[in-house]
């Protein structure tokens, strides 16, 4: 295994130098290929540029962009001096930039536009420590002078990279040696969760972390080199730079697309890629999209596309029930399915072979003649979605992990994936599933689940009491998440314990702030907001009676019956304003956090119900003691 990821990337560029490894868009809309050479020279470059301004191993250095070339060559760079890098998007907030380069400690940063520059001006007090800022693409004049008189230096990517061959020149040789020095424990990043806190968590993930897992992986989600591969997640989060350090393992090229329909179908139809690592909210909306065309189309050929699919899915979930591939939880189980599965696997066959021929096929087209396997991770595949891609062809494995385990701990093998699990933990780590007195539970069981290994972060920065809540002395991190296992140790989510919502775009967003701005409202009185695995944020609010009462009496409505009150449009209406206007871009939350449904409650939560001891709800019993009202809020 290579030691640290600059140590991989050398690797790869001696093997396959002349191998494209990026592949940008153009101005034109071509894309320019960038080989493995060129990046390996590039992040030398970048290492060396910084060794100029005197940044020693153990530094961090900022990272404010999108995916796009340049971040790729910035990382490495940082890396091959032994440094960390502190990643963000551009859709971060001023108040996130500040916070995540003051508290990090960082004296550089690279930014991606003019709109970062502004929102470091904006806390250009919390930002003194600093001093040096490299763009991708340089601001304008008059940001530049506000830079220049809150005393930053700034340089272009171009400038930096010429600075760091000039000093290359006159120091041969430090930068690969800072590069050949570097070891898997030292700290490769450090990424911030996402939140509206104002104080997220950075997670401490060394080179190991990542490393790790490639071996297991590379049979897993198999490719070759000169593969392509689609980039659309953001690559700070840490699902899809570990994608990218499996695209270099296997001499894979990145293709960085946008996550648009209309772009990501042309990209596959131009780049013509073997994989694409996504989220469930990308796989529902080209299940979508199919749907839509074959609906507007019509007549017979809606009526046949109807048809097929209903019986590949009743001939995919035969086969899986022959050769095992679904969940079983003891021999009897798996005897029976093989017993029942056997007969309808058979008749069904001819007439799937034909939807195959008629239909399906012409739908696998649209990805491409070379497509091989998509990835789907950040969020649980509906189960609807995973069966319709399963049952017309389309190989998608979904995975799963956290940022704490940089960030895979299982994944479905692409070679023989088993429905309705996400597979068995990697070689890396081991998995366990304990009731709340940490006793192992056995298969079928539900519980928390629980991962120990070499993918498990060293712990929160400057965070170690938070770190003690999560992981053991003897390396167990509490995932949050509520799970059981099969006979076979493939692992089955059942929800979450843990606060952190994730969106099917693999948002991550925490329902506190949110929840504490509705309830600000003088008709709240409690609220949950939702949204697990689902397109957007919905919540249940518990009125405040005597105010909502009030306010009826005021718009000559009848309070008497409050349950009839609750149902009337106009109430309805009132919170629905009331919430928007609560949850806005205006007070600092992203188009992601505002609540898009509410379910309005007339019962307050109880201790001992929805509520603990200490006042705070308690989650994961939310599900079940509200089934009917989640339902309506995401029909």
């Amino acid at each position: 295994m290579d030691q640290t990821v600059p140590k991989l990337l050398k690797r790869i560029a001696a093997e396959h130098s002349g191998l494209p490894g990026q592949y940008s868009r153009t101005e034109t809309g071509d894309f320019r290929p960038v080989t493995f050479g060129e990046a390996y020279s590039a992040a030398l470059d970048t290492a060396a540029a910084l060794l100029s301004l005197s940044h020693v191993r153990g530094d961090r250095i900022g990272l404010i962009a999108d995916n796009r070339e340049e971040w790729y060559w910035s990382s490495m760079g940082i890396m091959a001096i032994g440094a960390a890098d502190v990643p963000r998007g551009c859709d971060a907030t001023a108040g996130e930039i500040a916070y995540i380069l003051s508290f990090s400690g960082c004296r550089t940063a690279f930014l991606e536009n003019d709109a970062q520059a502004l929102k470091l001006l904006e806390n250009k007090d919390r930002l003194s420590g600093l001093k040096t800022l490299v763009f991708f693409d340089m601001p304008k004049d008059e940001t530049l002078q506000e830079l220049a008189r809150a005393g930053k230096e700034v340089l272009s990517m171009a400038a930096f990279m010429e600075l760091g061959r000039q000093w290359s020149a006159a120091h041969p040789g430090q930068a690969e040696a800072a590069l050949d020095a570097g070891t898997g424990g030292e700290l490769a990043t450090v990424i911030f969760t996402s939140g509206t806190t104002g104080e997220p968590k950075g997670v401490m993930l060394t080179h190991e972390n990542f490393l790790c897992q490639l071996s297991d992986l590379s049979w897993r989600i198999p490719t070759n080199p000169g593969d392509k591969a689609l980039s659309v997640l953001p690559v700070w989060h840490s699902f899809e730079r570990l994608c990218e350090y499996v695209m270099l393992n296997g001499a894979t090229s990145i293709v960085y697309s946008k996550p648009i329909g209309s772009v990501l179908l042309g990209d596959f139809a131009k780049m013509n890629p073997q994989l694409f690592p996504s989220v469930p909210r990308i796989w529902e909306s080209v299940h979508d999209g199919i749907y839509r065309a074959m609906r507007k189309t019509g007549g017979v050929t809606w009526t046949l596309f109807s048809f097929f699919v209903g019986v590949a899915k009743l001939h995919a979930r035969s086969v899986r029930a022959v050769n095992g591939r679904y969940p079983w939880f003891n021999l009897t189980s798996r005897a029976t399915g093989i017993f029942l599965g056997i007969v309808p696997a058979i008749l069904l066959w001819p007439l799937a072979a034909l939807g195959n021929i008629l239909v399906f096929r012409k739908i696998r087209a649209k990805l491409g003649d070379s497509f091989v396997v998509g990835v789907s991770g950040g969020g649980a595949l509906p189960p609807n979605i995973d069966e319709f891609f399963w049952a017309v062809g389309v190989k998608v494995v979904e995975g799963y992990g956290l940022t704490e385990t940089a960030p895979v701990v299982a994944v479905r093998p692409a070679p023989r994936p088993g429905f309705g699990t996400i597979g068995c933990a990697l070689d890396c780590c081991e998995v366990k599933v304990v009731d709340d007195g940490g006793k192992e539970l056995p298969p079928g069981v539900k519980g928390t689940v629980m991962v120990r290994g070499k993918n498990v972060m060293k712990g929160y920065y400057g965070k170690p009491e938070l770190t003690a809540k999560v992981l053991s002395p003897d390396g167990w991190l509490d995932t949050g998440d509520l799970g059981l296992k099969t006979k076979r140790g493939e692992i089955i989510l059942r929800g979450r314990k843990k606060d952190t919502i994730v969106l099917r775009g693999g948002e991550n967003i925490e329902p506190a702030p949110i929840e504490m701005k509705i309830n600000e409202s003088r008709y709240v009185a409690q609220s949950v907001v939702l949204g697990q695995d689902q397109r957007y944020l919905g919540a249940l609010v518990v009125v405040n009676r005597d105010e909502l009462a009030a306010w009826a009496r005021e718009n000559e409505l009848d309070p008497s019956d409050f349950d009839a009150l609750l149902e009337t449009e106009q109430v309805k209406r009132l919170y629905e304003v009331e919430i928007a206007e609560l949850v806005s871009a205006k007070t600092g939350f992203k188009i992601f956090e505002r609540i898009n449904r509410v379910e309005l409650l007339a019962k307050a939560f109880e201790t001992g119900v929805e509520l603990s001891a200490k006042q705070e709800i308690m989650r994961y019993k939310i599900p079940d003691l509200y089934p009917d009202r989640i339902k309506r809020l995401f029909r």
